[in-house]
């Protein structure tokens, strides 16, 4: 199989990939979406979008974001050039992990791929100058139902590693989880 899933512990909706990476002397080769394998592992989606970006400096968080439903996006992300720290926050209102995160580091020389499911806001700080990052999305983005929470919420807790990020206006000016528009709602 050319993909190993590890759903984390303490999140296991939240699957780290790995891709199977074959490498000879003119660099390497891996598969990094297979629909039939992603299904078994339960990530059955479709995915109608693709996202790309670059960061150009060191420390740039992008981040706590998520769509509120009918259009709640599930995304699967990878990084193609640099490093970045991944955090995947459930804000499933009623959920038993509600508010617990957890983190990665992506890479482009570990190839790691993380699924954040609907319901978890999603966030990616830079580690390295000229990061990118390439996503695919469940759902095309909806500008309507586009919500962000503030990075440093204290009840969420998150461990940056760079302790003052480079933010936009957006996420610099997001509320906290207990005041955001979120109606995302666990469904057990």
């Amino acid at each position: 199989m050319p993909f190993e899933f590890k759903p984390f512990n303490d999140l296991p909706e939240v699957v780290l990939i790995e891709p199977e990476t074959f490498v000879d002397e003119r660099g390497w080769f891996a598969e990094t979406y297979r629909k039939n394998d992603f299904t078994k592992h339960g990530i059955p989606f479709e995915f109608p979008q693709d996202n790309h970006s670059c960061s150009t400096l060191r420390g740039i968080l992008r981040g706590l974001h998520f769509q509120k439903e009918p259009v709640a996006q599930g995304k699967l992300v990878r990084c193609l050039a640099g490093e970045a720290f991944d955090v995947a926050v459930d804000i499933r209102k009623g959920s038993p992990t509600y508010r617990r995160w957890i983190s990665t580091n992506l890479s482009a020389e570990n190839h790691h791929i993380l699924w954040v499911p609907p319901g978890f806001a999603h966030g990616i700080l830079t580690l390295t100058e000229d990061t990118e990052i390439a996503y695919k999305v469940t759902v095309e983005y909806s500008p309507s139902h586009d919500r962000c929470v503030r990075w440093n919420d204290p009840t969420i807790g998150i461990k940056w590693p760079i302790p003052n990020p480079i933010l936009s206006l957006k996420d610099m000016n997001a509320p906290l989880l207990s005041d955001v528009d979120n109606n995302l709602v666990w469904d057990h």
